[in-house]
């Protein structure tokens, strides 16, 4: 649902509801409401007391009186009172809750279809598994005691702890003729939640900070003239994932300006049919696509080889066919673990504790790249940084600064007498022009001959840097990376499934979207963009920004991804961006992505010292191993600039055997280091469930039970009756 203009959001979730007339000489102090009369008392309200010693006589009258006057009188949290018992707690109420009126209304909570509109209109009665179903009020007509209004009262309550685990403040809610009935409700002018307290404890759910309630949902209707501006929207926010990487790996490679043009435009295109093959048969997420952080550093390491050192001519040719087939066995390896339903029974191994320091290690990998490569132009990526933080938007920082740095290119800020730009470094004969060559490449904004050189249309095509080159040393790098980019997506699914209100899928649906993860990634590797394809971590960051988790909205924007992609064009103009600009974006996205991946924490007890020692050592741990094997340099350091030494150790490091490459780079990537160490000591160190909080997904009963709550995650209806033997894919 789109909010029309002018329309403030509370509005549309408000009930209509006629004003109510106070009565006169009524005594405010005096309470009449539903709370005295039924004897309700809060157990998280600081305001009433009763004592513990009066607790247990009326335990003790419970189980004499068994369930007698259950109908009568209740209580919402534990659960009978007395006939002839009164429990009258010191609270003070407003005038306005707490005046009577004949015939009034009754409101109550009903949990239809809301924002996304089921088509059966059934209603979500599964507690946590809210889906996309919004909260909608509707009225009752009460007869209540006296012709009194029946009240709905609502108790604001502090940090509480369920099952061990931290909860935002809610609001417990009673009704008299539910008394059984607890819900959560945000605090934000009626924007209910659905929750059930029982189901609560039984699968120790927790549920994010609920200010969503603006969000655009899954299955959201959005108007056609809305619906493109969101979907550019939504992808120019993960510009900083999509097309910088190509900026990194490229040169590395001893590439052109116009092959990194192309692998742009590669992304571009793979990125976009990934998303839309996500949409369509993958979780069915809102989630984008594209290739991932998670494959640089070992792109890096397999680059750096010393066989690759020497290389003069087709060297970027040959190591991106050399990554093309390693990125095709680790993906097929992800591929037949997704489809085959292994991922079901792994997930039950992958927990926070395990997710957040894995993913926070992918962002700590790139500490030595990121600043050293942007310091060389602190006057230009300092002022890029500051802006990122401030619009959060990376697109519009990028632009304003890019103008900035081609004034101070045309201003003559980076001219220097007798050195020119387009000589190589290698070529340059001056000693004091050799010195200013970095800030030229880095700098300037008129280095790239991209414009110049690519094609106004292009279209990419598979094969298109040749055959891929297979060997088991950089195959077996690969696999291992693959099992940590589907760690990273079991998080990532989690937490955005919570986040835009939807129920947690089931085991059989997330391996269908790894599944279809690792074929995606297939596709990388034929079409040669460099790296793998997986579910963006800043998807989160994205849907927190722009408000917007709509399936439709991904799909079209996707769409322009793939025209755009055609364009030759426009990859150029992205390949012209300055390294040391690009160098202060990725600067902000590692940034991010460490920040994303500790925010998993929130699902355990973050105080609970075993999962700060876990935390604490495999990420020092994660980089300190790293540290070890990296120190181990080249024979001639000048070989390679200094922020590619790190990535070299697969060929120098000081494992040898026959596999000396692979376990070398192994062992030299924080993440994988990371995730071996988080999950060896998560899974043996002793620990609740409740404590190391593990992901609770959906499970078949769910289905059973009400078919309506997982709509969301089903497969289009022609797809799932081609596909309806693969009960382990979560297909129905």
């Amino acid at each position: 649902m789109v909010e029309k203009k002018g329309e403030k959001l509370g509005s549309i979730l408000e009930p209509k509801i006629e004003p109510f007339v106070p009565r006169k000489g009524y005594d405010p102090r005096e309470l009449r409401s539903w709370a005295k009369r039924t004897g309700f008392v809060s157990t998280f309200s600081g305001e009433t007391e009763r004592s513990v010693s009066g607790r247990r006589k009326l335990n003790e009258r419970r189980n004499n009186n068994g369930n007698e006057g259950f109908g009568e009188r209740s209580d919402l949290e534990k659960g009978i009172l007395e006939k002839n018992e009164s429990i009258s707690p010191t609270i003070e109420i407003d005038p306005i809750l707490g005046r009577t009126r004949k015939g009034g209304p009754e409101i109550e909570p009903v949990w239809n279809d809301g924002i996304n509109g089921n088509e059966n209109g059934s209603t979500n009665k599964n507690g946590p598994g809210f889906g996309a179903n919004g909260p909608v009020m509707e009225q009752k007509t009460g007869d209540g005691d006296s012709g009194e209004e029946k009240v709905l009262i609502c108790i604001l309550m502090e940090m509480i702890q369920v099952m061990g685990m931290a909860l935002v403040a809610k609001m417990i809610c009673g009704l008299k003729d539910n008394p059984g009935y607890e819900a959560s409700v945000a605090i934000s002018h009626l924007r209910y939640i659905t929750y059930n307290a029982t189901e609560s404890f039984k699968q120790r759910q927790i549920l994010l900070p609920a200010s969503n309630s603006s969000y655009l949902r899954i299955s959201s209707i959005v108007p056609r003239n809305a619906v493109i501006f969101y979907g550019l929207q939504h992808y120019l926010s993960l510009a900083g994932s999509l097309i910088f990487i190509p900026l990194i790996v490229v040169p590395a490679m001893g590439g052109t300006d116009k092959d990194t043009a192309t692998v742009i435009s590669t992304m571009l295109l793979l990125s976009g049919v990934t998303t839309i093959l996500h949409t369509y048969f993958g979780t069915r997420l809102p989630l984008v696509q594209g290739s991932s952080f998670v494959y640089l550093a070992p792109a890096l390491a397999i680059m750096n080889s010393r066989e690759f050192r020497n290389l003069t001519e087709h060297r970027f040719r040959h190591i991106m066919r050399e990554l093309q087939g390693a990125i095709i066995v680790g993906s097929m390896f992800q591929c037949i673990m997704g489809f085959s339903g292994l991922m079901s029974l792994f997930l039950r191994f992958i927990n926070p504790v395990v997710v957040a320091p894995t993913v926070a290690a992918m962002g700590f990998a790139f500490f030595s790249y990121g600043f050293p490569q942007a310091g060389a132009c602190v006057e230009i990526s300092l002022p890029e940084i500051l802006l990122v933080l401030v619009f959060t938007l990376v697109p519009l920082s990028v632009v304003i600064i890019w103008a900035y740095a081609f004034f101070l290119t045309a201003g003559g800020a980076y001219n220097y007498k007798g050195c020119s730009p387009d000589i190589p470094s290698s070529n340059i004969l001056i000693d004091a022009c050799r010195k200013h060559a970095y800030t030229m490449k880095h700098c300037r904004t008129d280095v790239s001959n991209a414009m110049r050189t690519a094609a106004w249309v292009r279209i990419p095509y598979p094969l298109q840097w040749g055959i891929p080159i297979f060997r088991l040393r950089t195959s077996i790098i690969m696999i291992f990376v693959s099992l940590v980019a589907s760690v990273e997506s079991v998080g990532t699914y989690h937490t955005a499934s919570m986040r835009i209100n939807a129920k947690a899928p089931t085991p059989g649906i997330v391996s269908r979207g790894i599944g279809l993860e690792g074929f995606c990634s297939v596709l990388a590797g034929l079409w040669g963009s460099g790296t793998g394809s997986t579910t963006l971590t800043e998807n989160m960051h994205t849907i927190d920004i722009t408000k917007v988790a709509s399936r439709k909205v991904v799909e079209v924007g996707a769409v322009f991804l793939i025209l755009f992609s055609f364009i030759g064009k426009v990859g150029a103009i992205l390949a012209s961006i300055p390294q040391a600009l690009a160098a202060a974006v990725l600067c902000f996205m590692w940034a991010l992505v460490v920040a994303l991946g500790l925010s998993t924490l929130q699902y355990t007890q973050t105080a609970s010292f075993r999962n700060i020692t876990i935390v604490g050592v495999s990420l020092f741990l994660g980089l300190s191993i790293p540290a070890y094997i990296q120190q181990y340099l080249p024979e001639s350091s000048l070989i390679l600039p200094s922020y590619l030494i790190p990535y070299s150790a697969a060929s120098d490091g000081p494992v040898n055997t026959g596999l000396d490459f692979a376990i070398n780079a192994l062992l030299s990537l924080n993440m994988v280091v990371t995730l071996l160490i988080a999950f060896l000591l998560d899974n043996t160190v002793p620990g609740s469930k409740q404590e190391r909080g593990v992901y609770i997904w959906s499970n078949a009963e769910d289905i059973t039970t009400d078919p309506s709550s997982l709509s969301d995650y089903n497969l289009p209806s022609k797809v799932s009756r081609c596909f309806r033997w693969a009960k382990c894919l979560g297909v129905r």
